[in-house]
């Protein structure tokens, strides 16, 4: 398995979409092939090739098929993302969220005096994140500080 480049685009195979979020939450572009309708092999090395991004499986048949591929061989998020440190990969969240966690696009931060759901905080007590593309709200809860401490263990 290569090393990971700055931050490569990622495709994650159907296996996977527990470790999309957490890639998400590290700032990594990381699509998740059920996401994309790309569940056969065929679809998701087009889509690999075709958006320029690094596969990321634990299916061996398909990582020889992808050029760049991190071939995984955990079951476990945690165990995951230990092999995916051990590759070169940097895990630590950013200071601010720049992705969705459930639909991968950019999010931006949400003005002080802006309304927001009932499920997120008051902006103007504490900072809160929109996604673009679906509208689901962001802040650094108690999923942040949980997600922090796995990969401050790894």
């Amino acid at each position: 398995m290569r090393e990971a480049s700055e931050r490569d685009p990622l495709l994650l195979d159907v296996m996977l979409g527990k470790l999309a979020s957490y890639l998400r939450m590290c700032g990594y572009d990381a699509a998740y092939a059920l996401d994309r309708d790309a569940e056969d092999d065929d679809a998701m090395l087009a889509l690999a090739h075709t958006e320029g991004r690094r596969l990321v499986t634990r299916d061996e048949g398909l990582a020889r098929q992808a050029p760049n591929a991190v071939l995984l061989t955990e079951r476990e998020v945690e165990a995951q993302l230990r092999e995916l440190a051990a590759a070169g990969f940097e895990l630590e969240l950013t200071e601010e969220p720049a992705r969705c966690g459930t639909c991968n696009a950019p999010v931006e931060r949400v003005d002080r005096t802006e309304p927001t759901p009932d499920y997120a905080p008051d902006p103007a007590e504490e900072s809160v994140w929109r996604c673009r593309d679906c509208g689901q709200h962001f802040w650094r809860g108690s999923h942040w500080d949980d997600v922090a401490d796995t990969v401050a263990d790894l």
